[in-house]
């Protein structure tokens, strides 16, 4: 299964400008602002965004972050966890030191209680101690249904620790880089997700931004070979976070293609059409959060694929 009805979402209480990724992620801009008015901002985008897939039947689990951590990207859980169908729970090295401090124990006991099945954990995490990286379904896109990974390699994604992943997941990688331009140079993008989307019958995706051409025919091959819609966008649409999206289920099994009101704007009609012939669109306005933690929509939503019991009241 490609996508699912179940999402994880952390609640910020101190968003902020993150100092320790900003190094790599370029997405990430200063706001003149204090902090505690930069989270309550990131607060009320969260609960509208919240509210928004909810309203369309989308179970969303939220969690509260916890104050003592400070961890200020912790509204970005996709990074260090993932949950996969056979019960199997990933864990990720981190690049920030900081966000190694989100990851917590007891989600997986509030998922426990609500009736989702784990069944062990794959643990990564022991890489930082060697300085290699891969952040969840950050640095992964996966395409669930035809067993594929797809990877951009940057300081935040090690090729051996990807290709370790696909081998415990049986999957087959999909390697490349992808670029953004920065100062006039070019430099690797920090998350594959910010640059790609696989839905159940189509593919988002920034062609543009992977250099190469070889890689770029491959990506492309696999993609199309998998009968996936390519829909390509232009790397300004990319910078509006348009490549982060996530296609989930919501009431009566419709399918939905959630974004920021930000990409959503940044498309064209007939980018819409596109997506409109698969699914229909939900979009939020989170321009603090953008702006600020380098992420979108896609990024703070970790999907949950647990197997599940029903819960005895």
């Amino acid at each position: 299964m490609q996508i699912t009805n179940s999402i994880l979402m952390v609640r910020p209480v101190r968003f902020r400008m993150n100092e320790e990724t900003a190094v790599n992620n370029y997405f990430q801009e200063d706001l003149d602002i204090k902090n505690q008015t930069i989270n309550l901002r990131a607060q009320v985008e969260f609960d509208d965004f919240v509210t928004a897939l909810r309203a369309k039947g989308v179970e969303v689990i939220v969690v509260d972050d916890i104050f003592e951590r400070d961890t200020p990207d912790s509204i970005f859980p996709n990074n260090w966890i993932s949950f996969h169908e056979n019960g199997i729970v990933g864990l990720y090295p981190m690049f920030a030191e900081n966000r190694r401090r989100e990851r917590r124990e007891d989600i997986l006991d509030i998922l426990e209680e609500k009736g989702f099945q784990i069944e062990g954990v794959m643990d990564y995490t022991s890489a930082e101690n060697e300085e290699l990286f891969l952040e969840g379904t950050g640095s992964i896109v996966m395409d669930r249904e035809n067993q594929k990974a797809y990877c951009a390699l940057s300081p935040r994604a090690d090729e051996n620790l990807f290709i370790e992943f696909c081998e415990d997941m049986e999957c087959t990688p999909v390697i490349f880089t992808a670029y953004q331009s920065v100062d006039g140079n070019r430099m690797p993008i920090y998350h594959t997700n910010v640059m790609m989307s696989i839905a159940e019958s189509f593919a988002v995706i920034c062609l543009d931004s992977i250099d190469n051409k070889k890689e770029r025919k491959n990506v492309i091959d696999h993609l199309k070979n998998d009968g996936k819609e390519i829909i390509a966008i232009s790397e300004i649409q990319e910078q509006h976070f348009a490549g982060n999206m996530l296609q989930v289920i919501g009431n009566d099994d419709k399918r939905y293609l959630v974004m920021s009101s930000a990409a959503y704007h940044s498309l064209t009609e007939d980018q819409c059409k596109a997506i409109y012939k698969h699914c229909e669109i939900i979009h939020s306005p989170l321009d603090t959060i953008e702006t600020c933690g380098g992420g979108s929509a896609r990024c703070m939503m970790a999907e949950i694929f647990l197997p599940r019991v029903s819960v005895l009241s």
